[in-house]
Parts: C-alpha cells; sequence; structure tokens
C-alpha cells in the first residue's frame, strides 16, 4: 500500500458500498452506472476524506447491478467494512471512456461559467461575461444539474441575484442540456450560459 498518488490524474469510478461473503469482498457503486471498465482494473486508490490507500485487486466479480471486488490484505468482512463509503479512484486512462457531450465530472468543476453578450448588458460593452464557477454537479430528477456560485465580478447581474438576503454569494442550478448550455471547453475551462433568466 502507499499514499503517494496524483490526484490530478485520478477519476473517481466507484464507491465501496457494503461487504459480501466472508473473505473480504465488498460490493461496487458504479459512478457512472457502468461496470465493464471496473472489472479490468488491476489496481485501485481507495480515498474517505485525507486517508489514502492503495491496492492491488485480486478479484473484481460482475453482479446483478453491482460488482464484488476483493482487494489483495482484505481478507475478512471485518477489514472490509472498514472501507464502506470510500470512494475508487484510478488513472484517467482506466475510467469509463466518454461519448459525445459526455464529461468527467472533475473536469467540468474547473470551469467557469460565462455568457455571451453580442449587444451589451446593463450598460457594459459586448462580450464574454464571467457568472460564476461550478461548485457541484447534482443529480436531478430530469437530469445533471450544474451548481453555480455567481461571480461578485459579474455586472450584468442585479445584486439581488448576486447575493443571499445574508449577503453571501448565491448559488443557483443550472440544468445541464443542451437548452440551457452551449459550449463546452474543458480546456479554456469555460461552459458557456444560453440564457440569463434561468439564474432569477
Amino acid at each position: 500500500m502507499a499514499a503517494d498518488v496524483n490526484f490530478d490524474d485520478q477519476l473517481t469510478v466507484g464507491f465501496v458500498r457494503g461487504t459480501h461473503g466472508l473473505t473480504g469482498q465488498f460490493k461496487v457503486e458504479s459512478a457512472s452506472g457502468f461496470y465493464e471498465h471496473i472489472e479490468t482494473l488491476k489496481e485501485v486508490t481507495l480515498r474517505h476524506g485525507e486517508q489514502v490507500k492503495t491496492f492491488r485487486v485480486e478479484s473484481a466479480e460482475p453482479a446483478n447491478q453491482t460488482l464484488y471486488m476483493k482487494l489483495e490484505g482484505i481478507n475478512s468482512p471485518e477489514e472490509a467494512k472498514q472501507l464502506n463509503g470510500w470512494d475508487i479512484r484510478v488513472p484517467r486512462k482506466f475510467a469509463k471512456p466518454l461519448s459525445k457531450d459526455e464529461w468527467y465530472i472533475a473536469d467540468l468543476l474547473k470551469c467557469t461559467l460565462v455568457y455571451e453578450s453580442k449587444d451589451g448588458l446593463a450598460g457594459e460593452k459586448p462580450g464574454l461575461y464571467e457568472i460564476g464557477t461550478i461548485t457541484d454537479v447534482l443529480e436531478g430528477g430530469a437530469g445533471d444539474l450544474l451548481e453555480i456560485s455567481l461571480s461578485e465580478s459579474c455586472n450584468i447581474l442585479a445584486d439581488n441575484i448576486k447575493k443571499t438576503s445574508s449577503g453571501k454569494s448565491r448559488r443557483v442550478l443550472v440544468p445541464l442540456n443542451k437548452e440551457h448550455i452551449g459550449k463546452v471547453d474543458i480546456e479554456a475551462r469555460t461552459i458557456q450560459l444560453m440564457h440569463l433568466w434561468i439564474l432569477e
């Protein structure tokens, strides 16, 4: 086991969800809903808060809507139970391959939400305005939602939109779909907002 892991190159692919059997196996919940890429892993890093442990994978057996994993050095239900709730992380190259219009959550969290105004708004010049920062990606009933912390420097939003009654920066949720979100540029770390009214 080792803790010298480069988290910049790692993504969460699943979570430990309880023990299975008497040999130290545990259930895995996939972060993406897919399990094929997890079945082939030879080594994983488990993280819980500041605790980090790296293990060799002895076995990964698919089951109904889950997967049973056995790690080297974890040989009893009691040892496996101590890992319940931990994140399972791997280098980016071993994560589920992305399809069109899919992004890793870790990449979205590095982005700034921007709005392009061709005519100018609130007395400002036409151009690209920084609306806020992506702080989380949440599951919603109709799809994923981007949680945005609105920027203090954005002049095109009214003060009552930017702040709560306590004076703190407001957080808003924006559906991650083509109606509300335009170009997602992971390299430039920007996500285009299509309509300002969604922030109200």
